[in-house]
């Protein structure tokens, strides 16, 4: 890469080149076809050279003749197996000057593809649609990978050139335009960064040197980040995830699976990650976010640096997913096996981790460590019914919207939206998307490809499904069908699923009580036999029947939004799915079973109109 990106600086055209290749014992560049000698110096190999801004480049190793794509490249425009393209962003392609940033907590982020979010998959095709996630009431657009990987389509995870933008969704500048456009919109963007192994196609990597440990997770070799040279490969994801948030403006970052960084170091890379993320913040005076996603239940995370935590700003919370979709859904196969019940739904709501210290039977052995609710806030936490991996890792990608009634749905909406934890959406829940996601690939090695649909096939049978029933990776339909369909958002339930969304969202942004992130203020009353569950929260109650019959619930007050028209009776509703209401006027305690409530002395009358 260039010198002057290392330096933090954009310098056109640039013409001194450094790659770190500590394995080669020669390395050239090619600058547009013509070789030049490099200056070893330690580990770093150096030559200037003149070169026009957007030249095409590219390392030569030894006597191989290959032409290798640079490790920090800028660009790939002909994909991860080609060279390497000079590129520095254009600082007349921003207009988001004025844009302040905002806080990831308490926010409504929406995860999206950018290659099945439109029909076209493209950066230009998502800026289309920023209108709809606006009056949606979305703060945050989070989209999953879009580093250079190998193929035209694919989930992005297997990304092998993590500086370089994936061309076909439109390059780094298809990439400025959207993020540009966001800001303009109020939006905040957040980067999914796979930064726990390289994918197997394009993998160069390793020819320059140590980028990868002995070790392994389940996509592959560990990234090395405790034995030798591990200094320079911290070093590089570093400053890949600064460049993110620094050239690209982008607002965080989305950390894939950091339960796989295996980090035997005194200072962890993800605290390392959160210093520098913190004083890169103060530089450009906007405030930055790094949501890890880890399946360990681990509180240490996202508690602060300075009370000896890793500082990551929130993660995802798997465990409140697995409450709330197999209490609806019924299912309670694999890692769902100790969930389903009201009971287990009302404490996961409650302390943001089943698993805190307890046995979980789909690991055999006890899991996570409780969060301590009066210290750190549930707004650290993301709570979601669905994601890709949710959706994507099932066998055949079915969205809960092929399985269950729309009502369903809106149950399972009302629990996240209405609970005090930060939200995330994923594209197309908000109309109960029909479109399956489906995990797809497009690997040009044959082997490869080919390896990959069975082993995919393989992995599904081992759990009882019918092979043939898994859709093929490889098949360009598989991604096609992933597509959604923005046609079926006006139409009956569809329209009315999105309908109860905006609502729920309106309400969350509009109600003071809200936005209390203190789980120990959050209080939960449930029947189990009767499958309702109702959260308090201040002044509002959000009452949701799991059962498939009308129930009464003691709440009573005035209907804000309801999915079916609640019937009251003798102090008490007598509901169809959900509902939110908000409690009457007075100055006084009310008790509900046993279980006090604040009523809010402040309460108007506050129907949701559209």
């Amino acid at each position: 890469m260039p010198v002057s990106d290392l330096d933090r600086e954009v310098r056109t055209p640039p013409t001194l080149f450094e790659v770190w290749a500590p394995r080669p014992e020669r390395v050239r560049l090619d600058v547009d076809g013509t070789l030049h000698d490099m200056t070893r110096s330690g580990d770093w190999w150096r030559a200037e050279v003149p070169a026009r801004p957007d030249a095409r480049y590219g390392f030569v190793l030894d006597d191989d003749p290959q032409v290798l794509p640079d490790p920090r490249s800028p660009r790939q425009p002909d994909g991860v197996h080609e060279r390497s393209q000079l590129w520095a962003p254009d600082p007349e392609a921003w207009s988001d000057a004025g844009w302040a940033g905002r806080s990831i907590e308490g926010a409504v982020v929406y995860e999206l593809h950018v290659g099945t979010f439109t029909p076209e998959g493209t950066f230009d095709a998502v800026i289309d649609k920023l209108d709809h996630l606006v009056d949606l009431g979305v703060d945050f657009v989070e989209l999953m990978p879009v580093n250079a990987f190998g193929g035209t389509h694919g989930w992005g995870y297997d990304g092998v050139l993590w500086y370089a933008v994936h061309e076909p969704y439109g390059g780094p500048d298809g990439l400025v335009r959207l993020i540009d456009a966001c800001h303009n919109r109020g939006l905040g963007v957040l980067i999914d960064a796979v930064f726990n192994h390289l994918g197997p196609s394009g993998n160069y990597l390793p020819r320059f040197g140590p980028y990868l440990s002995s070790g392994s997770n389940p996509w592959g070799e560990s990234i090395n980040l405790a034995d030798a040279h591990a200094d320079e490969v911290r070093r590089y994801i570093l400053d890949c995830a600064l460049r993110w948030m620094r050239d690209f403006h982008a607002d965080g970052l989305r950390l894939d699976a950091v339960h796989a960084l295996v980090d035997t170091t005194a200072v962890h890379i993800l605290e390392e990650l959160a210093a520098e993320t913190d004083a890169l913040s103060a530089e450009l005076g906007r405030p930055l976010s790094l949501i890890a996603e880890s399946d360990l239940n681990d509180p240490r995370l996202i508690t602060p640096r300075d009370r000896g935590g890793l500082g990551m700003t929130a993660q995802w919370d798997d465990d409140i997913h697995h409450a709330i979709h197999s209490a609806v859904s019924g299912e309670r196969q694999g890692y769902y096996a100790d969930f389903g019940t009201i009971e287990t739904l009302a404490d996961t709501l409650r302390n943001g981790y089943f698993h805190a210290g307890t046995y979980s039977s789909f690991r055999g052995r006890r899991h996570g460590r409780p969060l301590d609710t009066t210290r750190i806030p549930a707004t650290r936490l993301l709570a979601y019914t669905l994601t890709h991996d949710q959706v994507g890792n099932r066998a055949v990608g079915d969205r809960p919207s092929q399985n269950l009634e729309a009502g369903q749905l809106a149950v399972k909406a009302a629990l996240v939206i209405g609970s005090p934890y930060t939200v995330m959406l994923f594209m197309g829940e908000e109309w109960g998307s029909t479109s399956p996601f489906q995990f797809f690939s497009s690997h040009p090695e044959p082997d490869l490809a080919r390896a990959t649909a069975e082993g995919r096939k393989r992995e599904f049978a081992e759990h009882g499904w019918d092979a043939d029933e898994v859709p093929d990776p490889q098949d360009p339909a598989t991604f096609l069908r992933s597509k959604l369909k923005w046609d079926e958002i006006g139409r009956g339930e569809h329209a009315r699923l999105l309908d109860t969304y905006r609502g729920l969202i309106t309400l969350r942004r509009s109600e003071p009580d809200l936005a209390d992130p203190w789980l120990d203020r959050l209080h939960i009353e449930y029947d189990e036999q009767q499958r309702w569950i109702v959260m308090h929260r201040g002044a509002l109650a959000i009452a949701c029947n799991l059962g498939s019959e009308p129930v009464r619930v003691p709440v009573s007050g005035q209907v804000l939004l309801a999915w079916d028209t609640p019937r009251i009776g003798a102090g008490r509703r007598r509901i169809a799915p959900v509902f939110i209401r908000r409690a009457e006027k007075a100055r006084r305690l009310t008790r509900y079973h046993g279980l006090t409530q604040r009523t809010s002395w402040f309460a108007e009358k506050c129907a949701y109109h559209r």
